[in-house]
């Protein structure tokens, strides 16, 4: 574009960016110098400042898609999107949290600092992008454990690695040997999550259950083992089994297993395992954390009252 040309085709110009989003060294390449780039992003004028030396080309409320454009300007022509926005991208609802930040990775040689909605980390062990949208993205496996790192909380790296095993069908064994090669950093709570993932816990709620398990010194159950009777009907999946007593350990949602459909399937579930002789106990997942000496206490009854039982058949 020939030098203030862009003044009179702002339509050429617009195509010249990504989805509206261009750097000021690009702009300055098709004749726009940086006084002017600056002068129109002052409040009140067409277009406005997304980062240093990125503009948006419209003075509306940025797209998420142009505030990712906008990060991947801003790091480099090698940056990639980790992190949780990787992480929705490939098919994952992520825990709710209050950051709107967009989390790169680029190579340890850059010189490229976090700065306004980008958090910038920089890394010898850059992953092989997958292309998602147009847009290059960490893979699920490293996008998930980059963002577990940086919680401070249990909480969220419960939910994120819990729903990336169970909805993005990750292999536990996977995530350790990635939480393995990386940094130190961050990493002690994930290994601590991960212990219980590889128990084979799908949930926050078992996680929770495997925490309340420990606290009673009962022997440890099987943690999501089908069963089924001696012509090879299936009977239930329980959260938790205690064979040797037969004693199936559900953790029953409200929400779920109460809405009608629901609530029939759990009874007859139910009346499978009084069929087969296996006493059940059921516990709202809420109580595991706001009662669980209360729930540790319930299932160590539950197991005496099952092998008395059996003791006197």
């Amino acid at each position: 574009m020939r030098t203030g040309a862009w003044a009179r085709d702002h339509e050429a110009l617009y195509k010249l960016s990504r989805d509206g989003v261009i750097t000021v060294a690009r702009l300055v390449e098709f004749g726009v110098s940086k006084r002017t780039c600056y002068r129109r992003c002052r409040p009140g004028q067409p277009w406005q400042r997304l980062l240093p030396g990125v503009i948006l080309l419209c003075s509306g409320r940025p797209t998420r898609g142009q505030v990712v454009e906008g990060a991947l300007l801003y790091g480099g022509p090698e940056a990639i999107v980790t992190g949780l926005e990787a992480c929705r991208r490939q098919g994952l609802r992520g825990p709710k949290t209050t950051a709107d930040r967009i989390h790169l990775l680029i190579p340890a040689s850059c010189k490229v600092s976090s700065a306004g909605y980008v958090l910038v980390e920089r890394t010898t062990r850059m992953p092989r992008p997958t292309i998602i949208g147009g847009v290059a993205m960490a893979p699920l496996v490293r996008a998930a454990l980059d963002e577990c790192r940086r919680f401070t909380t249990r909480d969220p790296i419960r939910a994120l690695l819990t729903e990336a095993v169970q909805r993005g069908r990750l292999d536990p064994e996977v995530l350790i040997r990635e939480l393995e090669d990386g940094s130190d950093r961050g990493s002690a709570l994930p290994r601590e999550v991960l212990r219980d993932v590889l128990r084979g816990a799908r949930s926050v709620a078992e996680i929770d259950a495997m925490a309340v398990w420990r606290r009673t010194g009962l022997p440890e159950p099987l943690w999501n083992q089908e069963l089924r009777d001696a012509d090879g009907r299936y009977i239930g999946t329980p959260d938790g089994y205690f064979g040797k007593v037969r004693l199936a350990w559900e953790i029953d949602s409200y929400d779920f297993h109460f809405a009608r459909a629901q609530y029939a399937g759990t009874l007859e579930r139910n009346s499978r395992y009084t069929a087969e002789g296996i006493m059940v106990l059921q516990t709202l997942p809420g109580r595991l954390r706001t009662e669980p000496e209360t729930v540790a206490a319930e299932l160590v009854a539950a197991h005496s009252a099952a092998e008395i039982r059996l003791i006197r058949r």
